[in-house]
């Protein structure tokens, strides 16, 4: 059975699963603060190529997130979008992951007019790598959890704990912080 059938058939309990996804438990030791972030090359929800190289010199947030069109994941990403304009008045480039593919990601951002790169990792590669790739009701998602990645490509702040509504705010916040602090 393929994600898309499951999703068919537990619908309620993937939104529930997304809405309160937090991340609080099997955090990896392979991601700390103040480390490299880990390097990755994923297609957008247009088919270009991103890589964390790519945003050297500039903020990076990236951001991981269960499931296209769920509740808590789809209130993220427009809270993302309702602050763009902050984030480009700081220089920062906001980018999504989940384990959807290239499709879903692009009927995800034109429905919601998300104005930043979608990230696919169908594979589940970058999701690893930082370590929120987990299984959930026999399927395989990212977990939401965000970083900060600084202009040197080093981890500055992990958030394992996110409040879809308000994180987009909070990371703006954190975010005045650490370039002041700069």
């Amino acid at each position: 059975m393929n994600l898309t059938a499951v999703t068919r058939l537990f619908p309620a309990t993937l939104a529930l699963f997304c809405l309160l996804s937090t991340g609080a438990a099997g955090a990896s030791d392979e991601v700390v603060v103040g480390q490299p972030a880990p390097e990755f090359e994923l297609s957008d929800q247009d088919g270009q190529l991103h890589s964390l190289e790519d945003y050297r010199d500039r903020w990076v947030v990236l951001y991981f997130y269960p499931k296209d069109e769920t509740p808590g994941c789809t209130t993220e990403a427009c809270e993302f979008r309702d602050n763009i304009f902050a984030y480009r008045k700081m220089n920062v480039q906001i980018l999504g992951v989940s384990l959807d593919d290239v499709e879903s990601h692009k009927k995800f951002a034109e429905n919601h007019g998300l104005p930043f790169p979608l990230l696919a990792d169908p594979e589940g590669t970058a999701s690893e790598a930082y370590g929120v790739k987990t299984k959930f009701a026999g399927m395989t998602l990212a977990k939401r959890q965000t970083f900060i990645i600084d202009p040197d490509g080093n981890l500055a702040k992990h958030y394992e704990k996110v409040k879809p509504a308000t994180h987009a705010e909070e990371v703006l916040a954190d975010l005045e912080l650490l370039i002041a602090g700069t």
